[in-house]
């Protein structure tokens, strides 16, 4: 990565950088020479995308195939109220390049795959992943393992947040040394589910930012081995060490795993079938039409049900359900439905085990039901 030599007017915009002893002339041309991939340009994408580009990274290779809603701007800074319904990699190209017209942004409006992730890699220097489901974390860690490219990891829930850098190459442990497996679907909510604290992604991004702008320049001490923490209610920040595990199969010492799989297989998740204890939306509105005799669960929190709901639906939360399974009907049919679909499965799941057998999970939760039956429901 050749240092690349600066014009005028990019010495007068980085002029607070070249003050610093530590980072000076020659920290701006290694950033200018970087190219860096961002997976992801929402919440954790936006602050990360922002300050890189503003810093002077040369080129910044950004994937998103998502569009802006509403809910987005809340936390998505790259994004404004005139960009709802808009291509996010569209809104946010047009935001980064007024930034800073000096850094190149490569736009690629498809999702992160198995098929397409070693050719978005392979001439990065650091990769980011801003995404928020285990799929993505998985493939991103597995793909600059075997490419041996530097990965910045951070994750949002809440009022909570953690960073870290995965490196087995520069000697640190991977994602997988932390997490060999994956958590059973539904069993940690989503931001869409669990919900996120409006300024923690700008929290978290900037550290994550931070952290490829030390691997990039070859200042600090890059979080590698370490797991940073911080609970914004208490705000407390905590570093946990990590080792890399020998018996990884990804970077121990005799790893199994040499190339890309499918992820959501792995991580138990195919949104493309439906499961046999599955309905539809159409479903429960066609039993509904046909009054057939059945019980409707919402899993969601209370918070959740006073902003929408459907009529005839008891709420019990999903961290109650099983101090009140005595609430529950063993005579009739039972559907759960929560938000998206996720807290309902793992409800159908635990209700499955207490010995109810006819019990089935709306797919798509309430808000399928507002996109496809009802408009008139509040989709939040």
């Amino acid at each position: 990565m050749p240092n690349q030599p600066l014009q005028n007017d990019e010495l007068r915009r980085y002029a607070r950088h070249h003050s610093i002893p530590e980072f000076g002339m020659a920290g701006q041309q290694k950033l200018k020479a970087a190219r860096v991939l961002c997976i992801g340009a929402g919440g954790l994408g936006s602050p990360i995308a922002m300050y890189l580009v503003a810093a002077g990274v040369g080129r910044i290779r950004l994937v998103d195939a998502d569009v802006v809603d509403e809910s987005n701007l809340q936390r998505q800074l790259l994004h404004g109220t005139k960009d709802i319904g808009r291509s996010k990699l569209e809104s946010a190209t047009e935001r980064l390049r007024d930034l800073n017209p000096h850094v190149t942004v490569e736009g690629h409006a498809v999702r992160f795959t198995s098929e397409n992730a070693f050719e978005l890699v392979k001439d990065c220097d650091v990769v980011i992943d801003g995404t928020d489901n285990f799929p993505t974390r998985y493939l991103s860690n597995d793909a600059c393992v075997l490419l041996k490219k530097p990965n910045v990891y951070g994750s949002i829930l809440r009022f909570d947040g953690q960073c870290s850098v995965f490196a087995p190459h520069l000697g640190g442990p991977c994602y997988r040394c932390m997490a060999p497996k994956p958590p059973r679907p539904g069993l940690v909510p989503s931001c869409a589910e669990g919900g996120v604290l409006g300024v923690l992604p700008g929290l978290i991004g900037t550290m994550m930012a931070t952290e490829a702008i030390k691997l990039i320049t070859g200042i600090g001490q890059p979080l590698m081995g370490r797991l940073l923490h911080v609970d914004t209610l208490s705000m407390k920040f905590r570093s946990f060490n990590l080792r890399r595990d020998p018996e990884c199969a990804l970077c121990g010492d005799h790893p199994t795993i040499t190339e890309l799989v499918d992820y959501e297989d792995f991580c138990g998740i195919k949104e493309d079938k439906m499961q046999d204890d599955e309905w539809t939306v159409a479903d429960l509105k066609k039993l509904g039409d046909e009054q057939a005799r059945f019980f409707l669960l919402d899993v969601r929190e209370p918070f959740e049900h006073d902003i929408a709901h459907l009529e005839g639906a008891v709420q019990i939360p999903l961290g109650q359900l099983g101090e009140r399974l005595n609430e529950l009907p063993r005579d009739q049919m039972i559907a759960v439905h929560c938000k998206s679909g996720g807290r309902s499965a793992k409800a159908v799941a635990m209700l499955r085990e207490a010995g109810f057998a006819d019990v089935h999970n709306v797919a798509g939760g309430i808000n399928a039901w507002s996109q496809e039956i009802d408009s008139s429901v509040p989709l939040y």
